[in-house]
């Protein structure tokens, strides 16, 4: 007799049904469906992405050798591989992406009070892009180089717990500057972005819509100086100008002031140079606002790690899509239940812990006791941790 939930089962519960139900229809994901729905579909590639398994075959395997729990589990249909490489390859991957961009807004919620690393009330998001390599025979959908193919992962991620709010995934060819042609400006936001985004008229677009961004200085910039004022070079700090751009096409794109802060890095002995729309904080404040800029590389270098995007369970682009939407789904719910749970383990204990416990009926917040740093081993001193 059933007695209990299954820890897989549990997490699952955090998961907003209805909503999935509504993402299905709007894009007809069950048309002359009669088994293994979209939800079945979803949870296979949820529970690969938990346990890290390395094939379809791999899935197949595992599930069915629980196969009189997976009713309890949430499935409703048998596994079979055939069945699941055909929904991954038919199924349209924007199910995935709109649910998760719905649990992504449950997310940014539930860390809103969250603290920065600096004193800012206002939100502070760091837009990035991630590379992932592919094979160009085998996903020729997906060109990068002449003899290598690949997608790109554009990020725009929520410092304040680090959430994305914001992803497109892409071939390797776009460039990361046409990304911000896809973004709708938050209005007193602050963008950290790095020089591959400095384009001087979509940075324009982000002043009209009230918006502030740090980014740095190509090292070709032309700009005349209008005003200085007084820093304390014990800090780094060795100028804080108001300049306008005399570039001929720069000018063209942003006719205003900016602001020029020239920072030497005590750390690497490196001069950088920053630009920002923003007159009101004090200059050492915008540096280390581009130091978090570094929180979305983390984000990156850690789901690589402990997600499932760079190897793929099929070649097709709808394929790639829905495994890269789900896995940041689970990255999102993993999230949701530690701060819904009040869990104290960092995101890489709870994944680790959760790897070997799916198929037992402990409560979920009961594996995250005082003891539960003796279940695991510790975390190598090397072992990237987003979170602490």
């Amino acid at each position: 007799m059933h007695q209990g939930h299954y820890v897989f089962a549990q997490l699952m519960q955090h998961l907003p049904l209805t909503t999935f139900r509504r993402c299905v229809a709007r894009y007809n994901g069950e048309y002359r469906i009669q088994q293994f729905s979209c939800l079945d579909q979803y949870l296979c590639l949820a529970f690969a992405q938990l346990t890290w398994r390395e094939s379809l075959r791999d899935i197949e395997a595992c599930l069915r050798a629980q196969s009189s729990k997976l009713y309890h589990l949430g499935f409703r249909s048998a596994i079979a591989r055939n069945t699941l490489a055909n929904a991954n390859a038919v199924r349209d991957w924007r199910i995935y992406a709109d649910f998760a961009q719905h649990l992504i807004g449950i997310a940014r919620r539930l860390y809103a009070d969250d603290l920065l690393a600096l004193d800012l009330d206002e939100t502070v998001y760091a837009l990035d892009s991630t590379t992932i390599d592919l094979c160009l025979s085998v996903f020729p959908w997906a060109p990068f180089r002449s003899t290598k193919a690949a997608v790109k992962l554009h990020t725009l991620l929520d410092l304040r717990g680090s959430i994305p709010s914001f992803i497109l995934i892409s071939d390797g060819k776009m460039h990361d500057v046409n990304i911000l042609d896809q973004l709708v400006p938050e209005a007193d936001a602050f963008y950290v972005m790095d020089r591959g985004y400095l384009d001087f008229e979509r940075l324009a677009r982000l002043d009209d819509a009230g918006s502030f961004f740090v980014t740095r200085a190509k090292s070709n910039l032309k700009a005349r100086r209008r005003y200085s004022r007084p820093v304390d070079r014990s800090t780094g700090l060795i100028g804080d100008q108001t300049v306008l751009l005399t570039g001929f096409y720069s000018r063209q794109g942003f006719d205003r002031p900016l602001r020029r802060i020239k920072f030497n890095d005590p750390q690497t002995g490196k001069r950088l140079v920053f630009l920002t729309n923003n007159f009101a904080l004090d200059a050492l404040t915008i540096a280390k606002l581009y130091k978090c800029r570094w929180q979305v590389e983390l984000f990156f270098k850690w789901i690589k790690q402990h997600l499932r995007i760079k190897a793929f369970f099929g070649t097709s682009e709808n394929a790639v899509k829905s495994q890269i939407w789900i896995a940041v789904s689970v990255y999102v719910l993993v999230a949701i239940v530690k701060k819904r749970l009040a869990l104290p383990a960092s995101l890489y204990e709870i994944l680790q812990i959760l790897s070997l416990t799916l198929f037992e009926k402990t409560p979920v917040d009961g594996l995250f006791d005082h003891d539960a740093s003796q279940k695991i081993p510790a975390a190598d001193a090397n072992q990237l941790n987003l979170f602490n």
